[in-house]
């Protein structure tokens, strides 16, 4: 790309996440504010001093340590088991070559596509009969399934074009199916795999819905539904509300900088092929 068609790129790029920084700046702004200050100057003034108490009455109020164990537990538990079972269902359909295997992808593609209202109903019945309403294991065993129909759709697609040869020379040398998958298929896919544990981490911690219906209790909470469920009784300011976004956001960004060159190279990876 010369350079004149290169700087117009950039500048937009420069923008684009000038956009996407800037609410987040003006939310960590505001979160150390005062609400004397931020009422006398308005959101966008920068603070005279470091103000934390609105940081310290929201974590008090809301026991945050404990809804920060249940999410990173829900969503770490999620991640894991889409992953697992993407894989599996992924190496019968893309690479076992399963009779029907157009159908079973439409299939998942489907269950995918549901808008999760319409699961509200039906996952809270069965959760009643099964006797894990109310228990962090319910929305991990939902959200696994959910996850892992987007996981079985994409990997399934990766699989398809593995090449053949190494696997039928992995079986000339005497390795079973599991042996082929955990020693061949499995390293051979970690960029891939590595993507979805991320975007599954993410996509469960933003999750609110389900997590509403499914855990009442306090103590099973999760950081989004104690952010939604704080701020509909109208018992925070303004600096406060600010400053629950800033401590709900922050954990999520930390793990994505932490896996950020996990998911740099899966998505290389998948240029490159």
């Amino acid at each position: 790309m010369t350079a004149l068609r290169r700087y117009p790129v950039l500048l937009a790029l420069v923008i684009a996440a000038l956009f996407m920084v800037l609410p987040f700046g003006i939310v960590a702004i505001n979160a150390v504010k005062s609400p004397a200050e931020y009422s006398a100057h308005g959101p966008l003034s920068l603070p005279k001093g470091l103000y934390l108490d609105g940081l310290k009455d929201f974590w008090q109020r809301v026991d945050f340590g404990q809804k920060l164990v249940n999410s990173i537990l829900i969503s770490g538990s999620v991640a894991i088991g889409a992953a697992v079972l993407s894989v599996l269902n992924a190496y019968a359909i893309g690479i076992g070559r399963i009779k029907g295997r157009t159908w079973v992808l439409a299939f998942f593609v489907l269950a995918n596509m549901l808008p999760q209202e319409a699961l509200v109903y039906p996952v809270y019945y069965l959760s009643k009969q099964a006797g894990l309403y109310d228990t962090r294991l319910s929305v991990i065993i939902v959200f696994t399934v959910i996850q892992a129909a987007f996981g079985t759709y994409l990997l399934s697609s990766v699989l398809g074009q593995f090449p053949r040869e190494i696997i039928e020379a992995a079986r000339i040398d005497g390795a079973n199916k599991w042996q082929v998958l955990w020693r061949i298929v499995v390293p051979v896919s970690r960029p891939t795999i590595g993507v979805l544990l991320v975007f599954f981490f993410i996509w469960t911690w933003n999750e609110f819905l389900l997590p509403l219906v499914m855990l009442i209790s306090n103590d099973n909470q999760t950081v989004s539904v104690a952010l939604g469920v704080l701020q509909g009784q109208r018992l925070m300011d303004a600096t406060m509300t600010n400053a629950a976004a800033l401590l709900g956001v922050l954990p999520a960004i930390v793990f994505f900088l932490v896996f950020q060159r996990t998911l740099t190279r899966g998505i290389a990876v998948g240029a490159v092929k």
